[in-house]
């Protein structure tokens, strides 16, 4: 009887999409025999850096007759590789959820150069490199090239070219948002499904609000996301003046979340981070319009007609009062993410 295939699946940063995109394939694929090591999401430059050590232990039993290996970008793929020499003789799959060249610091932070040659050295290790948008690999690659221009000398040449060349763009699937009929849709209302961190510039959301209430703009708010254990600066002002609009305020259960959606007008994005954007994904699946900035991913998911000039207060608040008010565009189609459009794509690169 011919034994299953069997993947490492490497993931040292469970959280968000990554959590998802790591559960999904082992439903989607379930005659594969999965051998799964993950980290908690915590402590960024401890697992970036260290995995190979957290894993030093489990590592060999779980490459034990594997027959490739799947890493994410959180992975220290190069160093494993040194470490256990099995690795080099199977295939080796390196996810780009996320990568260090685009991830926006914050005020007076420096950049640190040590988690982007992880992820430089994992993806000239890895047979092949695969990235969740062509905005997260054009994004690297440029990076790559800007990093190396830095350099004093004993440049590589044509570096980036030889990652673009083994590489492809394979998005995570959306999650199935399944519209009930028995819901009604709320017109004025705005949600925000967003984490309420830095990079998701969630000031500007709320002064583009104080802008909307000044012009006597009728809306409703529902604020979703997950939040820090201090209260971000934003939240607590949005929370402070539009108190009686606001109809949802939690990081809700997923049940709850999918009805909030499936009742919002329009979903806002004022993201300065976003290498795919499933929350606005998410979102228009359920039939909220999106308003995003023109920039980041956004511009490969979304026409025109649903984006506005980044980091323009001014431009958000007009947009989202012309919605409120006339009339706005239908929520676009993003059956292109969903999980029968990309399972044979993922069952491909996986050798399935």
């Amino acid at each position: 009887m011919r034994r299953s295939r069997r993947i490492l699946l490497l993931s040292a940063y469970r959280a968000d999409s990554h959590a998802w995109w790591a559960d999904w394939l082992q439903s989607a694929f379930p005659d594969v025999d999965w051998q799964v090591l993950e980290l908690p999401g915590r402590h960024f430059r401890w697992r970036i850096r260290g995995n190979p050590l957290s894993w030093l232990e489990p590592m060999e039993a779980a490459l034990a007759n594997a027959d490739a290996v799947l890493a994410t970008s959180m992975v220290d793929l190069a160093t494993l590789r040194g470490l256990f020499p099995a690795l080099t003789r199977i295939p080796n799959l390196y996810y780009f959820h996320e990568n260090q060249f685009a991830y926006p610091t914050r005020a007076q932070q420096i950049r640190s150069l040590e988690p982007q040659m992880v992820q430089l050295y994992g993806a000239l290790a890895a047979d092949e490199v695969l990235f969740n948008s062509q905005w997260n690999r054009d994004s690297f690659l440029a990076g790559v090239d800007a990093l190396l221009e830095r350099m004093p000398d004993a440049v590589p040449k044509a570096l980036s070219a030889r990652l673009a060349a083994k590489s492809q763009v394979i998005p995570v699937p959306l999650k199935p948002i399944k519209l009930n009929g028995a819901i009604v849709r709320d017109e004025q209302l705005i949600v925000w499904n967003h984490r309420w961190e830095y990079d998701k510039a969630p000031e500007v959301f709320a002064e583009a609000l104080e802008l909307l209430a000044k012009r006597g703009v009728d809306f409703r708010l529902a604020l979703l996301g997950s939040r820090p254990v201090t209260t971000p600066h934003a939240l607590m002002t949005i929370q402070t003046q539009f108190d009686p609009v606001i109809v949802a305020n939690a990081h809700l259960p997923r049940a709850d979340y999918e009805r909030t959606l499936s009742q919002a007008a329009i979903a806002v994005s004022t993201a300065i981070h976003e290498f795919q954007g499933l929350a606005m994904l998410e979102a228009a699946s359920a039939g909220a319009v999106p308003l995003v900035p023109d920039t980041l991913v956004y511009p490969e998911h979304f026409a025109l007609a649903y984006r506005y000039q980044a980091s323009n207060t001014q431009a958000l608040a007009e947009r989202l009062a012309h919605w409120l008010d006339r009339e706005r565009p239908k929520a676009p189609d993003v059956s292109a993410w969903e999980p029968a459009i990309l399972t044979p794509q993922w069952a491909k690169a996986l050798g399935i």
